[in-house]
């Protein structure tokens, strides 16, 4: 079926509208690539993205991690070229164990995405997450005890990456792929509770609208977006404060912040002197501050990459000592 020939039903019209406001600052001309599992949240943002008005293609990712997994592949390249966009590129990936199998298949499908978004010169890369995609994203971060920057979930715009469905709950995506007479491919990793996020999307979140009401859905996600309101102005006001360079180091006068404020300058000072930002911890940053804060001509503080933080007087400074590499 071409693009233009679908039955537009009011859930799809939900999609198509979703995608055309996501995409209001690029030209129509614009190439756009939907990433497209196969799934029917994928497929119908495919459905409304191939009705939005824009030039779109799609990448389907085969991860390999199922027997037949190339088929389905496939089968959801070729319902993407009936509707009618292009181009549509399959890409075969190796999933490695870094992280776990969802981290590194996620690094693994990425990659795969940029590297033809490059390729193709597409301007941005669709993906399906919904409102409630972003709910169990919350939950989950809340479970781990995040701070408020990854409190704040899944962004509309990451870069290159836009999530045009973040606004829609998942039962009328469904319904769109649905409308637009598309065949889903249910994932068997979807009920596969040894996931942390399938069992709060079969378990938790149900649990909490039993007793909550269906609301809660919509409560997570808006704090979600507050958070990530609030998370943007604390960077902001920490990227105003200048410290030095070589080395990097401040007079401990400047920090006299707000703690959310503080501790934010300090991780940019200590990813400035080397400090690996995955081995950066919350801790670290506290044992750090406790110089600014609580000085009372205590030692210095080792951090990762072979990072240490000293006071000097009125001086905070953060350098790499000689033959220090350790990543602890």
């Amino acid at each position: 079926m071409a693009g233009a020939d679908l039955t537009v039903g009011r859930a799809l019209l939900a999609v198509r509208r979703a995608v055309r406001e996501a995409l209001l600052d690029l030209p129509s001309s614009d190439l756009v690539l939907v990433a497209c599992s196969g799934g029917a949240d994928s497929l119908a943002l495919a459905a409304g993205a191939a009705i939005s008005g824009h030039r779109v293609g799609a990448v389907v990712i085969d991860h390999g991690l199922q027997a037949g997994s190339e088929a389905v592949a496939q089968v959801a390249a070729q319902q993407c070229r009936d509707l009618g966009l292009a181009p549509v590129v399959v890409r075969t990936v190796q999933v490695g164990t870094r992280g776990g199998m969802e981290a590194a298949a996620r690094e693994a499908r990425y990659a795969a995405l940029r590297e033809v978004a490059a390729h193709t010169g597409a301007r941005a890369l669709l993906l399906a997450h919904t409102l409630d995609d972003q709910a169990e994203t919350v939950l989950l971060r809340l479970a781990r005890g995040s701070g408020a920057r990854s409190l704040s979930a899944m962004a509309p715009v990451t870069g290159d990456l836009r999530r045009p469905l973040l606004e829609l709950r998942r039962d009328v995506v469904r319904r769109a792929c649905a409308e637009a007479g598309l065949a889903p491919h249910e994932d068997p990793h979807n009920t596969e509770t040894t996931f942390a996020r399938v069992r709060v999307r079969l378990n938790g979140l149900p649990a909490l609208q039993a007793d909550l009401g269906d609301d809660v859905v919509l409560g997570l996600a808006r704090s979600a977006a507050m958070l990530r309101e609030d998370n943007q102005a604390l960077d902001e006001w920490a990227g105003r404060v200048v410290f030095d360079a070589d080395p990097v180091a401040i007079d401990v006068d400047q920090l006299d912040l707000p703690r959310a404020v503080r501790l934010r300058v300090l991780r940019r000072m200590a990813l400035a002197a080397g400090c690996p930002a995955g081995a950066l911890t919350r801790e670290h940053l506290i044992s750090t501050a406790a110089l600014v804060e609580n000085w009372k001509g205590q030692g210095p503080i080792d951090l990762p990459g072979g990072v240490r933080a000293t006071r000097k007087s009125d001086r905070l400074v953060l350098h790499r000592g000689p033959g220090r590499n350790s990543a602890r």
